[in-house]
């Protein structure tokens, strides 16, 4: 009878050991933060964390080891600017997409290599922007974008731009 309720105690330890770490993985996927669907012009939806504070915004998606194909990261300014993105820590390759506040593209660079010393270039922007959209690199590509293509998404409330 021991035996038995050290191997259920040693099983139930386990499951809830698994579970922690499945959702503590889950967490450092995601970065922890709000996530929004995007959708592009062609009807293909991708799911994106919102980089919605100066820290969020800093740290991007430094020290990434991998990026899926439909994910990415929403990085959101209180007023449009020529904001500029360098990719310092950033282990992927990324497309980088400027939207102006109706969530036009008005810039983009593709396939812009991760950057682990200094320096790191800076991507500058030649219109501005109230968004900024990190994407896998090649998504450009594969999903036909270009400038003038209009994107959509929803912010949560509190994310609302005019």
């Amino acid at each position: 009878m021991i035996r038995y309720l050290i191997a259920c105690s040693v099983w139930i330890f386990a499951v809830v050991l698994a579970a922690e770490i499945n959702a503590a993985a889950a967490l450092r996927t995601s970065g922890g933060s709000d996530l929004t669907t995007v959708v592009y012009p062609n009807g293909a939806h991708i799911q994106v964390e919102l980089a919605d504070t100066d820290e969020k915004r800093a740290r991007g998606l430094m020290f990434r080891e991998q990026l899926a194909n439909d994910r990415g990261m929403l990085f959101i300014f209180n007023e449009p600017g020529q904001w500029s993105f360098w990719m310092k820590n950033t282990k992927v390759p990324l497309d980088i997409l400027w939207l102006d506040h109706k969530k036009k593209i008005v810039d983009l660079a593709e396939n812009v290599p991760g950057c682990v010393g200094d320096p790191c270039l800076q991507y500058l922007p030649t219109h501005d922007a109230s968004y900024v959209l990190e994407v896998p690199a090649g998504s450009v590509k594969r999903q036909k974008l270009a400038k003038g293509m209009q994107l959509t998404f929803d912010l949560p409330k509190n994310e609302k731009r005019q």
